[in-house]
């Protein structure tokens, strides 16, 4: 049996950071992910990294995060491009006016653009846009590139890792716990558990309970063609996103709802949402009209009732931890890993991380 001092179930951002930040403090680490690393949601999303679409208690994890993705640079595909979210009714401009408002003040280089200023740097965007805000910081990297990333970064850092290895059991043992997962079993005197949609189911293993719930977003993909905008761009409401990408093919996503669960397999596509997703899209962007979408496809992720992580160590639990359940966790998953990496090593790190035994309201959702 292999003994390591951590096993982190889950190869996506959020797993393999940590592990790269436990292996930097000498621990010996293995990653263990039932499919491909990052493959999961770490690699199936839109790949957006805006400041505007987080959440204020985010925010400063949000900037951090975005500094440690320009400094992955070209090979996560990272481009800062600038975005723009945009408002087509008074009722949308007066939601941007608050929403950006308190997220510039929490720390996000947010100004607001009028329509003028907007169609002089997009002339390709609708003229019905009454209002806009503007994040320099904002862009977005290639999502399909994060298992490559860490496959390449965990190697070089002598962390083990099992790919296509579901894990079927998880046991305590004196002293930690043994894992069947595909070969011989693990021992890990620690366990992080970082798997996303799959991480409640296997938490019950354990008899522990997680606040979790799952979500089937969308993402479409169009064929290529010639530039049509410059800058990411997203909706008041969150519920748009679309970048160009060097390719001429344009990303569109939002956060639509597919259909299915984990633990049944891929989700599917749900005609209705993918439609009023790309009829958003082509009502921002006129052009849009008179393109293919090539492929759309979904990714599970999940969230808590209140929409911040958890993050930290489980109550009467000695030595289980847990990471993530933050929506749109890509943005900062590259900078909370490094925070739990050093949580686990016992260092304080240098944000507050996200107790996972915190009262959990329905009302803060």
């Amino acid at each position: 049996m292999s003994a390591f001092d951590i096993a982190v179930v889950g190869g996506g951002i959020m797993g393999c950071g940590t592990a790269l930040r436990v292996a930097e403090g000498g621990m010996r680490a293995i990653v263990i992910e039932q499919g491909d690393l990052g493959q999961g949601a770490s690699g199936v999303n839109a790949g957006t990294l805006s400041l505007q679409i987080k959440r204020v208690k985010l925010m400063e994890y949000a900037v951090r995060g975005h500094r440690v993705w320009q400094r992955m640079g070209e090979a996560v595909g990272f481009h800062k491009t600038g975005g723009y979210s945009l408002a087509f009714t008074d009722r949308e401009a007066g939601l941007l006016q608050e929403r950006m408002e308190l997220k510039r003040q929490a720390g996000a280089p947010i100004v607001f653009r009028s329509p003028a200023e907007l169609r002089r740097d997009e002339p390709g965007l609708s003229h019905k846009v009454m209002a806009a805000s503007f994040c320099s910081e904002d862009g977005f990297a290639d999502s399909s590139l994060t298992g490559r990333y860490y496959r390449t970064a965990l190697t070089q850092a002598g962390v083990t890792w099992r790919e296509r290895s579901p894990v079927v059991a998880i046991d305590r043992a004196e002293g930690g716990f043994v894992l069947q997962a595909g070969g011989e079993p693990v021992f890990a005197r620690r366990l992080l558990l970082a798997c996303g949609g799959w991480m409640q189911g296997l938490a019950a293993k354990l008899d522990v309970r997680l606040p979790l719930r799952v979500r089937v977003n969308t993402v479409s993909v169009t064929e290529r063609g010639p530039r049509l905008i410059g800058t990411v761009i997203g909706h008041a409401t969150g519920l748009l996103t679309m970048k160009q990408k060097p390719n001429g093919t344009l990303l569109i996503g939002g956060g639509w709802q597919g259909t299915g669960r984990p633990e049944q397999g891929p989700g599917r596509v749900a005609t209705d949402s993918l439609l009023t997703n790309l009829q958003l899209a082509r009502h921002a962007l006129p052009a849009l009209g008179g393109w293919r979408i090539v492929r759309s496809w979904t990714g599970y992720e999940v969230n808590t009732p209140d929409f911040y992580p958890l993050a930290g160590h489980m109550p009467g639990m000695d030595n289980l931890f847990v990471l993530g359940g933050v929506r749109g966790g890509y943005t900062i998953g590259p900078y909370i890993s490094r925070l739990m990496g050093d949580y686990i090593l016992g260092r304080e790190p240098e944000l507050p991380l996200f107790d996972p035994a915190r009262n959990f309201s329905e009302e803060q959702s």
